[in-house]
């Protein structure tokens, strides 16, 4: 999976690479289902895990913000692999956070991270998940180097700019027929900077009832 995102250019950085080796995304993808191949995989609660195209393209976008002892939030962390990727590349210096609003795959999630190379990580508590509403962040780790959000906004929140740091970012996805992944820059005076870096598809980043709702 990783030489083959390599080799279409998706992964350019030494770091992304090891990262994505390290964390075995067969872990956190469910039973019967193809963990490498690279499209996005339903792990039930109307959500997926992203294909690894996007988390490799969110990796890259983000690495300098996930430098070891830095910190980064995960809102949707789903089932966690993200997560843990980002908790393996700020280290145990480090903090991150993921929040997940639907219980079931709070504790799933930390399962599977106890099972992959974070475990560690989670044990010592720089790295923990937790059941919250994604949109309005997670206040305690604010300010944030880096912030992931892996569901689409219709416009980014105003509670996750505000707990960005000043030189941190976010990547986001906004829209909603059509969406863009955006990355938002917080400049050392404060200013934000935003702009469009693909075209995606993500699941709605809503409230639990309406992600919930008939299913």
């Amino acid at each position: 999976m990783v030489e083959y995102l390599k080799q279409h250019g998706i992964i350019k950085s030494r770091e992304v690479a090891e990262v994505m080796e390290a964390i075995d995304r067969g872990l956190f993808v469910p039973a019967g289902c193809p963990p490498y191949v690279d499209r996005p995989v339903q792990i039930g609660y109307n959500a997926t895990i992203s294909a690894p195209h996007m988390h490799a393209s969110c990796l890259e976008l983000l690495e300098k913000q996930l430098l070891p002892g830095m910190s980064a939030l995960d809102v949707g962390s789903g089932t966690g692999y993200l997560t843990a990727c980002f908790a393996l590349m700020v280290g145990p210096q480090g903090h991150v956070v993921g929040v997940e609003h639907i219980p079931e795959l709070v504790t799933s999630s930390v399962e599977n991270i106890k099972k992959s190379s974070a475990a560690s990580l989670s044990k010592e508590g720089s790295l923990s998940i937790h059941v919250a509403d994604g949109r309005l962040g997670w206040p305690e780790l604010a300010p944030c180097d880096a912030i992931h959000v892996g569901a689409a906004a219709p416009e980014i929140p105003q509670p996750l700019i505000d707990q960005l740091k000043p030189g941190g970012r976010m990547v986001i996805p906004v829209g909603t027929v059509f969406q863009n992944l955006k990355v938002v820059d917080k400049k050392l005076d404060g200013s934000v900077s935003v702009r469009n870096e693909i075209c995606v598809w993500y699941v709605p980043f809503t409230s639990r009832a309406t992600q919930l709702h008939d299913y």
